[in-house]
């Protein structure tokens, strides 16, 4: 039995991005225990990855050396005898509960000067890998090897129980086909589609016969509001009201997820649902969704992508340019089908 070890990166997307890392060291190591050492936000969405044997909570907030802390926890990952260790994010601290700890082997990306923790350290060249999921994947294969394309999908385990009794405690019962509306993106503005074009699509999907739910975090209740004002009603305001393991549940419902490109878009990818992803001051040539059934809506103009998180030229064209309209028509009534 070979034992590894994942230190997770923080944001939402970039851990579905890690899945298919996941899912190519099963293919290596065939009696391979995976565990996951992850923040408490993202802990539920390991939980329901059918490659992860078991999560372990990183209890340290962005920019936290704590070291005491620190040593404790990587005594406890040296009981576990892990065999190896692979660590996603570039950060110094990142690294060192694994050194502590005497993985054997501790593979990641040479980043913020981790040599000595890292003795497996590979150099990223960011233009043979442009997306961060095959980057990420790259780290199962021996160094020198090439990643192994295609990449394996995203998949997220699918709850019934979970579902229904997530429906029954926010009082959802839905009767017609489900859109899911994702207005937020934590990065910051430049990724939101305007709340004004998600609450007319709204009023269009509720129209063509949808229940039409908004999900994200607590910082997008205020913008989940405003599409509910000002689309008459038409939709259900669920941001905040859920935690990351019941919005995996809200999704699972969906007959159609549009969504800005957020964590949220992930997961419905991983969910395979059908999902128009919308892009603005990001791009899919770096983070695109991993599913079959995802589309993508974006204007290719030439200040983006910028991956700024307020607009640099102040007009935010990247957006208001892409109107409700455009992407109405990229959804397509096929794609409402259970």
């Amino acid at each position: 039995m070979f034992r590894i070890l994942i230190v997770a990166p923080a944001w939402v997307g970039d851990a579905v991005l890690a899945q298919p890392l996941f899912r190519r060291l099963h293919e290596r190591h065939r009696e391979l225990t995976l565990d996951v050492l992850a923040p408490p936000w993202t802990r539920a969405l390991f939980e329901r990855m059918p490659d992860v044997h078991a999560t372990i909570g990183n209890p340290f907030g962005h920019g936290e050396l704590a070291l005491k802390r620190r040593y404790v926890l990587a005594r406890s990952l040296a009981a576990q005898h892990y065999d190896q260790a692979i660590v996603l994010p570039n950060s110094f601290k990142s690294a060192l509960a694994p050194f502590v700890a005497r993985i054997p082997l501790r593979t990641g990306f040479v980043g913020e000067a981790r040599w000595g923790l890292l003795n497996d350290a590979r150099r990223l060249d960011t233009q043979v890998l442009p997306l961060m999921a095959e980057r990420f994947a790259l780290l199962a294969e021996a160094p020198g090897e090439p990643v192994k394309r295609p990449l394996a999908a995203a998949q997220l385990k699918d709850d019934a129980a979970q579902r229904a009794a997530t429906l029954q405690k926010l009082g959802l019962a839905p009767g017609r086909p489900v859109a899911v509306l994702c207005p937020g993106a934590e990065y910051g503005p430049t990724k939101r589609w305007p709340p004004e074009y998600f609450a007319e699509l709204a009023q269009k999907l509720a129209a063509a016969g949808c229940d039409i739910w908004l999900a994200g975090s607590p910082r997008d209740a205020a913008i989940g509001d405003e599409i509910a004002r000002l689309a008459g009603n038409a939709c259900v305001n669920l941001c905040g009201k859920s935690t990351l393991a019941e919005a995996i549940d809200l999704m699972s419902c969906a007959s159609l997820v549009v969504s800005n490109d957020s964590g949220l878009m992930h997961i419905a990818a991983a969910l395979g649902k059908p999902l128009t992803a919308i892009y603005g001051s990001s791009s899919p040539a770096f983070t695109p969704p991993l599913s079959p059934r995802a589309g993508i809506v974006k204007l290719d103009l030439p200040c983006s992508p910028c991956f700024e998180r307020e607009c640099p030229l102040g007009h935010f064209n990247c957006m208001r340019q892409l109107t409700p309209d455009q992407v109405w028509q990229r959804i397509g009534f096929d794609k409402m089908k259970t």
